[in-house]
């Protein structure tokens, strides 16, 4: 499962906002590979867009994936179950980490495209502080409002962000 679901996010080719570059996380057709693990997570070279993404498969089957949009001005962060979520396009959504709230558009994903059965979206992240409260949180809450909502416990996170800043920094020597 865990190589499989790295095809949840990667395999959109859609906006996440209507800022976002073109194909903002890379395809499901680059060529990636394991550039090293960390605390659980799995960091993925891509090789063809020239950026890195960080993984996690949660006991429970969720998925969280982070990396950069292919421009490499943002971040974007997926999250991802096999739980019925219907998330759909551009629709308004919710992640709360510990005390913060971020309120963004996501794009939603169902079947087809994801492996597994998963369904989810990913979001665009412009805004520095949700970066720093991901990397320094307990706890991540996909859909809040949801009932399918669900956990994500963000230890080793940092880590897995500092290692996936090495790794974009390997792939643009």
């Amino acid at each position: 499962m865990k190589h499989a679901a790295i095809f949840a996010a990667v395999a959109i080719s859609a906006y996440a906002t209507v800022a976002a570059a073109k194909d903002p996380v890379p395809a499901s057709s680059d060529n990636f590979e394991i550039y090293s693990e960390v605390e659980g997570w799995t960091v993925y070279a891509d090789n063809d867009s020239g950026t890195c993404l960080i993984e996690k498969v949660f006991e429970s089957g969720n998925v969280m994936q982070m990396g950069l949009t292919k421009n490499q001005k943002h971040g974007y962060l997926g999250v991802f179950t096999q739980a019925d979520i219907d998330i759909k396009n551009r629709q308004k959504i919710e992640i709360a980490i510990d005390d913060f709230v971020y309120e963004g558009r996501a794009k939603g994903i169902k079947s087809k495209k994801l492996a597994d059965d998963y369904s989810g979206g990913y979001i665009v992240v412009k805004d520095a502080n949700m970066a720093t409260a991901v990397a320094e949180g307990q706890t991540l809450i996909a859909f809040p409002k949801k009932s399918a909502n669900f956990i994500v416990d963000l230890t080793g996170t940092k880590k897995a962000m500092e290692e996936g800043r090495k790794c974009n920094l390997a792939l643009a020597s």
